[in-house]
């Protein structure tokens, strides 16, 4: 029996390393994509999993050797359990490059001489990404590795560690979303809003993603209707010794489920307005007189400036020098005697983005959907009437847009905070898309202007509240969409096969507590007297609801506008009815359901 008093030493020394391998599906074709390959210590002992026996090490040595003995344990065992489709196993970039240099190019391959696997199916993990400090071996060590056909994937993107500059630098196949923006996205807006930034940046480094951790079915619905392609996580499946052949039933059942998830409302109130000089960033710059010398004390003395700018004696940008570019050249052999004295210039970009600092959000979002897209890795000068101010890196950028739109895109209606008319329709189109029937229905008060002239807006607007968190209560949060069209008006997006039922239970509800918001007078009486639309006194029952619905049968419509139209002639056919709840069939012929 093994003994937990063993130690790092020990287990590398006897080889008692064991992988375990974790699914990543394919969501659009609903498939095993691949595994990713979990190292594990003995059982029953301190060091049977990964956090512990990293953490159990000492020297740099028994980390190289742990990884690669790791890596190959993985490549070993998924052979021959005959694991099908791409492996992914972890290995930090300094212990990659470190097995380049010691190799060297010619016998680098052989980091994976002994695995019997195909190299296109198996796709590196680079860990660790804050302690690169070779970048331009590391990328030969990636296009050795290319050559032969492994891929590559950025692990924990976002976790704080990751990189952007790294994504634009290394271009991987694969980027690995971290789990902290999964993790609950069904509920917080603002990850499914990063979520979507990170897809757009995906698709201009033609890269693809896989969502990590997901670990409920709520996390994957999200995920599935945002239109990511790949996922892992424990809902999904487990960690197993035995390499999975198919996906669990419960995730089956999500991704053939074609109805559309709810996603998340934002509740952020949109602060004020945003200009890029919250993007500045104080940094030195140089003349164009200023020898390449000099600019190497600068970026020597700050290790974190990205770029300098190179500024003319009016104080206007002539260009940027990006400093990983310029240390780059500035060390090949006799570049020093060659450029040591020389203008900086000779290294500039002298068509650098430049940004003047009162430029909003729209200009700033327009920069990263340009064709060039130099900002990420150069970043951009920010100005002030055309005069330096400072610089802008990119990861600020995409950060700032992100959180902009984060607060933008509720377009909520302030007085109840349910989606506008842009969500509405982006809703029905999501729907539309998916394929699936559901049930357009439209809510709208009876009697409600002479209510509000009688007793004023402020109690208006509590009745409107009233309304919504009527509807809201009513429906299913996830399947059912609430949006708030404006004034008395509501739009219900049904997935609910019960609809019928909650619409009734709605305008019962409703009715019966909008009496509370009436005098004793107008109870007594039954409604108020007040002023018709031509100015002519009248008397008016009170208030109460209608709903108009309208079947959306699959392929009968291909506009939200269309939707949006035949929900408002089933509200006008309803009022018109004095019905309840009136159902527009799909024939001419419509059927009134009274509550």
């Amino acid at each position: 029996m093994l003994q937990p008093t063993l130690t790092l030493q020990d287990i590398l020394d006897a080889r008692l390393l064991s992988p375990v391998f974790q699914p990543i599906v394919n969501l659009s074709e609903k498939t095993i994509y691949g595994h990713e390959s979990l190292i594990r210590g003995p059982l029953n002992t301190p060091l049977h999993t990964a956090d512990t026996l990293f953490g159990a090490v000492t020297t740099d040595q028994q980390r190289i050797d742990l990884e690669l003995m790791a890596a190959r344990q993985g490549l070993d065992q998924f052979f021959e359990r005959q694991g099908k489709g791409k492996l992914f196993v972890n290995l930090s970039a300094s212990v990659l490059v470190h097995y380049f240099l010691l190799n060297g190019e010619a016998r680098f391959s052989a980091l994976l001489s002994e695995t019997r696997l195909p190299m296109s199916n198996v796709v590196i993990e680079l860990t660790e990404h804050e302690r690169i400090t070779h970048l331009v071996d590391l990328l030969r060590a990636v296009e050795a590795l290319r050559a032969l056909g492994v891929e590559f994937a950025l692990d924990d993107f976002g976790d704080g560690r990751s990189s952007l500059r790294l994504w634009s630098e290394l271009r991987p196949e694969i980027v690995k979303i971290d789990r902290y923006f999964s993790k609950d996205i069904d509920t917080q807006a603002h990850k499914l809003q990063t979520f979507k930034a990170l897809m757009h940046i995906s698709e201009v480094f033609d890269t693809r993603l896989v969502a990590e951790g997901i670990e409920t079915a709520e996390e994957l619905e999200v995920i599935r209707d945002l239109g990511v392609v790949y996922a892992q996580g424990f809902f999904i499946g487990r960690p197993a010794v035995e390499p999975h052949l198919q996906l669990s039933p419960p995730s089956i059942e999500i991704l053939r489920d074609q109805q559309v998830v709810v996603y998340p409302a934002l509740r952020q109130v949109t602060r004020g307005r945003f200009s890029a000089d919250r993007l500045m960033i104080s940094a030195p710059s140089a003349r164009s007189e200023s020898r390449n010398d000099e600019l190497v004390e600068v970026f020597q003395a700050h290790p974190a400036l990205h770029a300098m700018a190179v500024v003319g004696d009016d104080g206007v940008p002539l260009g940027l020098i990006n400093r990983r570019d310029f240390m780059d050249r500035y060390a090949h052999p006799y570049h020093k005697e060659l450029f040591g004295r020389r203008s900086c210039t000779v290294f500039m970009d002298a068509n650098p983005i430049m940004i003047d600092k009162h430029q909003g959000i729209e200009q700033l979002t327009a920069i990263l959907t340009s064709d060039n897209q130099r900002y990420l890795s150069d970043g951009f000068i920010i100005t002030d009437a055309g005069r330096y101010l400072g610089l802008g890196t990119g990861e600020q950028l995409v950060r700032a847009v992100t959180e902009v739109r984060i607060e933008a895109a509720r377009h909520a209606n302030p007085l109840t905070f349910l989606p506008g008319n842009l969500p509405i329709s982006e809703h029905i189109d999501r729907l539309l898309a998916a394929g699936g029937g559901f049930v357009a229905c439209y809510c709208d008060l009876n009697h409600f202007k002479p209510y509000n002239d009688q007793y004023g807006y402020w109690r208006g607007d509590e009745m409107i509240r009233l309304v919504a968190g009527v509807i809201s209560a009513n429906c299913d949060p996830r399947r059912d969409f609430v949006g708030h069209v404006g004034g008395d008006d509501f739009v219900v997006l049904f997935q609910s096969e019960d609809w019928r039922e909650r619409c009734e239970r709605i305008v019962h509800i409703f009715n019966e507590r909008a009496l509370g918001m009436f005098d004793a007078q107008a109870l007594a009486r039954g409604g108020i007297d007040a002023e018709d639309r031509h100015g002519n006194p009248s008397f008016f029952p009170l208030t109460t609801l209608t709903i108009g619905a309208a079947s959306i049968a699959p392929g009968a419509y291909q506009r939200a506008e269309d939707v949006a139209s035949a929900a408002a002639a089933a509200k006008r056919a309803a009022k018109h009815s004095h019905a309840g709840v009136y159902l527009m069939s799909e024939h001419p012929v419509a059927q009134a359901l009274a509550c």
